[in-house]
């Protein structure tokens, strides 16, 4: 699914999608957001940012917020959404991202979330002066994870065309 399919998929359940790109030295710095808007107010259900490597070879996902209370879809639509953008419009097919050890509970359960939506696990991000360049770009240590963009995406098109079957 391109970009403009999955903003038509999120319009047939009331959902708006919206990418906020910026450039700069070289990054690609974007934001996508999963959203419902009644009258004047714009409830954000979803969020995602993050920016391209330098040799646009792959995105790096920084920030991923989803809401508990969050209508149907919208995690579908906001991992959808990154990675079509991402191939679309970045000719990108590889994401990464770092399950942040923030407690141990929680930890486990963001890696197996993130192994759920397509990614492996690459290497545990600690405290050994080899992580050290890893732990400033991430702000932390925790679990380090790639994916490919396409398979993911061509496993969350087959839940998003539960909509479009509806």
């Amino acid at each position: 699914m391109k970009v403009e399919e999955l903003e038509n998929v999120a319009s047939s359940v009331g959902l708006l999608i919206k990418i906020q790109v910026r450039e700069t030295l070289g990054f690609c710095f974007f934001k996508i957001v999963v959203a419902e808007q009644k009258e004047n107010i714009i409830k954000i259900w979803a969020e995602m940012k993050g920016w391209t490597y330098l040799n646009k070879q792959g995105i790096q996902l920084d920030t991923l917020r989803i809401l508990s209370k969050a209508p149907p879809f919208v995690s579908e639509l906001i991992w959808a959404t990154t990675m079509s953008w991402a191939i679309e419009k970045k000719s990108s097919n590889k994401a990464r991202l770092l399950a942040i050890f923030d407690s141990e509970g929680y930890s486990k359960k963001l890696v197996r979330y993130f192994k759920l939506i397509g990614f492996k696990i690459v290497k545990e991000v600690g405290s050994s002066p080899l992580d050290l360049f890893l732990r400033l770009v991430w702000g932390g240590a925790g679990t380090l994870m790639k994916g490919e963009c396409i398979p993911i995406l061509k496993k969350l098109e087959k839940k998003l065309s539960l909509i479009e079957d509806n």
